[in-house]
């Protein structure tokens, strides 16, 4: 019995995968795929957010936002052949599904300062994943002197920042305080419309009252 114990134990063992330690310059290829995979989704939907945001200022943030992801593709196409190394065939799904929720968010809320609040709520969580990814990428290549990627990401997290507090500033200052403007003029629509039709009610009221017999 225990001799069936120690084989299924032994089988167990050899049916593990077998774990990776990847040295410095794989980790940053494995980051630097993961940006690939992340910025060519981005740039795939981003005329779809483009065109589904009401505010000016925010297209043209978003709009902003596609030249930095074209150039940091560009970018780290070019890192690719410095380490001689290629895009990942496997596609970022933390990415995908950060922009899948965008774009279920734009498909049910009809345009108007509540859609526009919502993508930047989006697109400020897909920047701060990026920001973080950059920066870790920028990291493994400052501590393995590749200059070109560590000015690259860093280029890339001055500008995804900038971006994440003009993004905060827009929603603060003009996309909020639209958003309550127009609920309080849903709500003076409401009630003004409940006003008129109760005239209406009661005279209907008084009118049956005169022709009930006595």
């Amino acid at each position: 019995m225990a001799t069936k114990k120690k084989s299924r134990a032994r089988a167990k063992t050899r049916s593990r995968p077998k774990q990776l330690s990847p040295g410095a310059t794989e980790l940053l290829t494995l980051e630097l795929q993961e940006i690939h995979s992340a910025e060519n989704q981005l740039m795939r939907i981003a005329p779809r957010f483009i065109k589904a945001a009401q505010s000016p200022q925010l297209q043209q943030y978003l709009d902003r936002r596609m030249e930095t992801g074209m150039q940091l593709i560009e970018d780290i196409e070019q890192a690719f052949e410095e380490l001689e190394q290629g895009p990942s065939r496997k596609k970022n799904v933390a990415a995908e599904g950060l922009l899948n929720d965008v774009r279920q968010h734009i498909q049910e809320i009809a345009p108007g300062s509540a859609r526009d609040a919502v993508l930047i709520a989006g697109v400020q969580k897909l920047e701060h994943y990026c920001i973080a990814a950059w920066g870790t990428s920028r990291a493994l290549a400052a501590a393995l002197g590749i200059r070109s990627v560590t000015e690259s990401m860093t280029r890339a997290l001055d500008e995804g920042r900038d971006l994440d507090q003009q993004l905060t500033q827009l929603a603060e200052e003009s996309i909020l305080p639209n958003l309550l403007a127009d609920e309080d003029a849903d709500e003076a629509i409401e009630e003004e419309d409940e006003v008129q039709q109760t005239p209406k009610r009661s005279r209907r009221s008084s009118s049956s009252e005169r022709r009930a017999p006595h």
